[in-house]
Parts: structure tokens; sequence; C-alpha cells
């Protein structure tokens, strides 16, 4: 069985989308019949978030930590306690792309970290952040970057690994430092393709959105 890893704070007006897509990847022929189990971790969500997930029939978990990193530990958890041979995890403000689940598991590694494409601009993300954001950007094989709204991983190097730290922020590229510390076998590549919301008030300080606000203010 193959699992997605969804943590959610207050996410009701891209879960939907999120999820739409996540459905069509668990379906994609080239899994070849595999279960695959959505799971959406909601963490302190006072919106609809819950509804929406309710609706797409996918399973739900409830935390109250305020905290990516334990929502994703309690979530990889749980699909490892269901069988899960691979968790692929992604964010709730992003649509992976139909061949996802296949374009990760192709690479043959312990590990897959891909990369995001953003997704419109906000208004205030003026020309010049933009470019800046292309010129730094590796949208390539071979890339460095992390992204918890792209990244698979096979049971066994999570396990070894010790999982997801239960921190604010950068809980993902922390899963990848103890993954090397591992010598776990990691893909960097751009095959598995992911969009992401470009938005500036983001769920986690020092995450993607601040990120995109610190581009801003060099200018």
């Amino acid at each position: 069985m193959i699992g997605i890893l969804i943590p959610a704070h207050n996410e009701e007006a891209l879960l939907d989308d999120c999820l739409k897509a996540a459905r069509i990847a668990a379906d994609h022929p080239g899994l070849l019949g595999e279960a695959v189990q959505i799971l959406v971790v909601l963490d302190s969500c006072s919106d609809a978030s819950a509804a929406i997930a309710q609706a797409h029939h996918v399973h739900c978990l409830h935390v109250q930590a305020r905290n990516v990193g334990h929502a994703r530990g309690v979530g990889a958890r749980y699909l490892l306690e269901q069988g899960a041979r691979w968790i692929s995890c992604t964010d709730a403000d992003s649509r992976v792309a139909p061949d996802w689940l296949v374009a990760q598991l192709a690479q043959g590694c312990d590990a897959v970290c891909g990369t995001v494409t953003v997704d419109a601009w906000n208004e205030r993300f003026d020309p010049a952040a933009q470019i800046r954001y292309q010129q730094a950007y590796q949208a390539r094989d071979g890339h460095r970057h992390i992204h918890g709204a792209n990244l698979g991983v096979s049971a066994r190097a999570y396990v070894e690994a010790g999982g997801f730290e239960p921190l604010e922020c950068h809980e993902d590229v922390q899963l990848v430092r103890d993954l090397e510390r591992c010598g776990a076998s990691i893909a960097w590549s751009h095959a598995p393709q992911v969009v992401t919301s470009a938005r500036l008030d983001c769920r986690a300080e020092g995450g993607f959105g601040d990120y995109l606000k610190s581009l801003m203010q060099a200018g």
C-alpha cells in the first residue's frame, strides 16, 4: 500500500483542489492497481477543512498541535501501522500531477525530493521578485530543493531515519538530513510534478511563503 500524507491547518480555500488531484494520482494505471490511502491530518482546524476532507471520503486524523512536524509524524505513524510501504507527502495548498506517485516510485530510491511549480503569483509579488525566484530555483534533475509538498520515502528508510521531528518548520529538511546520515539513496528529481500556491500568509513561520516574502524584501 502507498500512503499520501497531507497535513492541513485551516485550508478550506485550497484543500478541495488538493484532494481532487491526489485522488487522480491514486488512480493512475501505472500503479497497477496497488492500493493508495489518502490521509489528511487536520491540525487545529476551525474552518471547513474537515468537512471538505470527509466529502472526498479520505481518511482523517485530528490533532491539536499547531505544528506541521507533529502532524506529519502522526500521519506517517498511522500510515505505517496500516501497512504502507511508501509514504508520499504533499501540502494542502498544492496539487500533485496525475503521474506523481508513479514518477516518485520510478526513481527506485529510498527517498525522492521533487520540485514545485508556483501557481499564479500573488499580486504583491512584483516582477523583480519573480525574476529573483526563477534565477535561484533549479527546476531540473539534480536540484537540491526540499519541499514537504513533494517528498516521498520508503517505509524502511523512514523508520531507520527516525521519522519526522515535531518541528514547527523545516521538518522535511530535517528528515532528509537524517536520511542522508543513514546512507539512504535519495533522488533529487524534477520528474514528480507538484503545483503549489504563492500565498504569502503561510501556515508555518519560516516556510515557503516566508521565503517568497524574503525575495520581495531583497529588492
